[in-house]
């Protein structure tokens, strides 16, 4: 057996553990940069249509084309999400790339924030699930998105490790095949199942929140093509399994489906 197939043996089984565990276990897709209608979307939406998983897409709010409201407006099974103001890197040369982190005036960063958030409110299947870009948000800012109206926020990792953000639901990705360290490429097959085999595992564990759904993080404008054929197979393997569910962004908002 090569260690591809082992690997894919290695998720099965905990998978098996997790649904005779819990019942099933949860999953959500969530694509980071969109701002407009291109080949590359076009692909990701046929990939997560084929699996049957519903699409959070994040999309830019200051780079947002009307053309993609357009492109998305007949679909079913796909959410916009705001992915902060205009995905631009205020941090100190010094310090990892952050948009809305605590660097500038609050209120300053909350007034972007909101202007995104009613710039959005008019493209179709709009959700209020704040995604901040590079995944970081300071402590200030996400303690004043509820009252902007923000229902949700998503990050990278653990939401038990994450920022606290009052009034709202952390819904957070854990499972990202691209190579950002090595220079954009996909990490390879091997490490993306033992990335997911481990998330798993942390799962059973209690390492990881057992009760949040393991979110699949993509990029369609900067994966190459081996990253999106790893993902359509993956999508297509839990989608082919019973104990795996797919959730849309509704059931992630909604307060009974885990804890806050």
């Amino acid at each position: 057996m090569s260690r591809e197939a082992e690997l894919w043996s290695l998720v099965g089984e905990r998978l098996d553990r997790l649904a005779a565990r819990d019942g099933e276990t949860r999953f959500w897709l969530r694509d980071d940069d969109a701002v407009g209608p291109t080949p590359r979307l076009d692909a990701l939406l046929a990939m997560a249509a084929a699996a049957g998983a519903p699409l959070a897409l994040a999309v830019i709010p200051a780079g947002a084309k009307s053309a993609l409201a357009a492109r998305l407006a007949p679909l079913s099974g796909v959410a916009v999400l705001p992915h902060g103001f205009a995905h631009r890197n205020h941090a100190p040369a010094n310090e990892k790339k952050t948009e809305l982190g605590d660097h500038r005036p609050t209120e300053l960063v909350l007034a972007e924030l909101a202007a995104g958030h009613a710039r959005l409110a008019g493209f179709p299947h709009y959700a209020p699930l704040l995604v901040p870009p590079w995944n970081r948000i300071g402590p200030g800012v996400a303690a004043g998105l509820a009252a902007l109206g923000f229902r949700g926020l998503s990050l990278y990792g653990d939401r038990r490790r994450n920022p606290a953000a009052p009034g709202l639901r952390q819904v957070n990705t854990h499972f990202d095949p691209v190579d950002w360290r090595g220079g954009g490429g996909f990490v390879g097959r091997e490490r993306a199942l033992e990335m997911l085999g481990k998330r798993l595992g942390q799962l059973l564990s209690g390492e990881h929140d057992p009760a949040e759904p393991t979110g699949i993080l993509s990029h369609h404008l900067a994966q190459d093509a081996a990253t999106f054929i790893f993902l359509g197979d993956l999508l297509r393997y839990l989608a082919k399994r019973s104990d795996c569910r797919f959730l849309f962004v509704d059931e992630l908002l909604a307060g009974s489906s885990f804890g806050q």
